[in-house]
C-alpha cells in the first residue's frame, strides 16, 4: 500500500485541530498539527480552510490534491453517510452543514465524518490497541461514556449513526445521573458520574459528623474525579470505594457488551485507562459471573493505546479508513 497523506479535521465545541498524518499501511506518522478556538460555523469553516491549506503549504502539499484523503470528526448528532453535521448540543449553528462536500470540493480529496467516539474506534484499531483484530468496542470512559464498534472488519454505526450509544444503558434503577438518565452506564462510569458518586459519598460521612481528607472543606461542589482518583491510589478507603462501584457497574456493562456482540476485543480510553490497575480485578470478577463464558474467555478487555494522543489520531484514522 502507498504512502498517502492525510489530513484530520477535529471539530469541538471550544477548539478545533487540523492534523497532517502520513500513513504507511502499517502505522502513521503525524507529521503536522495546528489548532484553533471554535467560534461562529462560517467562520470556523472559514478558518479551517485556512488551516489546512497553511499546514498543506508548509509541508510542500499546496497544490489542489495535495492530500489524499480528509477525515473529520465532530460530536453527534450527524449523517456519515450523507456527510452532514446535524445540530450538535456543543456547536451551536452547525446545522445540516455538509462538512464532507465543503471540504471535498475544497481541495480536491475524498472526505469522509464520523462522530468522536467512532472516530477514536477506528484510532485504536487501525493504529493502537485494537490492530488486527476482526471484532473489537472502543468505550471512551472520559466526561461521558460514548462507543465505537468495529463488527466483522468494518466500523458499525447503525440505522442513523445511533449505535455504540452504550452510555445511555440503565444499569440500576438508582443512581448517577449520566446521558439524561439516572443509573446509566455513563452514570456510573464517566468522570461526570464518578463525581456524582463522590458527591454523595462524602455527604454521607459530613453529615454523620465525619471528615474526608481529600474535601478538608467539606465543598463537595470542589470534588473532581481526579481528585478521588489520587485519594484511592493513596489507599484512602472512602475513595477506593466510589471506584470500586464504578468498576463494578463497568463488569455489568461490559458483560451485556460481550454477551450481546462478542467481541475479541475491548479497548477503554481516558480514566480506566489512567486506573486499569485499581480497576481491573474487580470489572474482571463481575465479567467472570455474568458474562457467558465462551464469548468473554475470547475477549480480552484492555487500556487504549494511543492514551492521551488519541485526539491526533481519531480525525486521520477517518481519513485512513476511506477506500483507495
Amino acid at each position: 500500500m502507498k504512502d498517502r497523506n492525510l489530513i484530520g479535521v477535529d471539530v469541538g465545541g471550544t477548539k478545533c485541530a487540523i492534523t497532517l498524518g502520513r500513513s504507511n499501511g502499517d502505522g502513521i506518522e503525524i507529521i503536522d498539527k495546528e489548532g484553533f478556538a471554535t467560534t461562529a460555523v462560517d467562520e470556523t469553516i472559514g478558518n479551517i480552510k485556512a488551516t489546512v491549506r497553511k499546514v498543506l503549504l508548509r509541508n510542500g502539499l499546496a497544490e489542489k490534491g495535495g492530500a489524499d484523503a480528509i477525515g473529520i470528526s465532530c460530536g453527534g448528532p450527524l449523517s456519515s453517510e450523507k456527510g452532514v453535521v446535524m445540530s450538535p448540543p456543543n456547536l451551536p449553528g452547525w446545522d445540516n452543514i455538509p462538512i464532507v462536500s465543503i471540504l471535498s470540493e475544497e481541495f480536491g480529496a475524498p472526505a469522509a465524518l464520523q462522530n468522536d467516539a467512532n472516530a477514536c474506534a477506528l484510532a485504536e484499531w487501525i493504529f493502537g490497541a485494537g490492530k488486527g483484530t476482526k471484532n473489537m468496542v472502543f468505550l471512551t470512559f472520559g466526561t461521558g461514556l460514548g462507543a465505537g464498534l468495529i463488527v466483522d472488519g468494518r466500523l458499525y454505526s447503525g440505522t442513523n449513526d445511533n449505535a455504540g450509544e452504550l452510555g445511555h444503558l440503565r444499569l440500576s434503577e438508582y443512581g448517577p445521573v449520566g446521558y439524561g438518565k439516572a443509573g446509566s452506564f455513563e452514570g456510573f462510569c464517566s468522570g461526570g458520574g464518578i463525581r456524582q458518586l463522590g458527591q454523595m459519598k462524602v455527604k454521607e460521612v459530613l453529615m454523620m459528623g465525619g471528615k474526608v481528607s481529600w474535601c478538608p472543606d467539606g465543598d463537595v461542589e470542589k470534588i473532581t474525579a481526579k481528585d478521588i482518583a489520587v485519594a484511592a491510589g493513596e489507599g484512602d478507603p472512602l475513595a477506593k470505594e466510589i471506584y470500586a462501584i464504578s468498576a463494578r457497574m463497568l463488569g455489568k456493562g461490559l458483560s451485556f457488551v460481550i454477551d450481546i456482540l462478542n467481541p475479541e476485543m475491548i479497548v477503554i480510553g481516558s480514566i480506566y485507562a489512567r486506573n486499569e490497575e485499581m480497576m481491573k480485578p474487580i470489572m474482571q470478577e463481575v465479567i467472570d459471573s455474568e458474562a457467558l463464558p465462551l464469548a468473554s474467555k475470547v475477549c480480552r478487555v484492555v487500556p487504549a493505546a494511543l492514551g492521551e494522543s488519541i485526539g491526533d489520531y481519531a480525525a486521520l484514522s477517518v481519513a485512513a479508513n476511506i477506500k483507495q
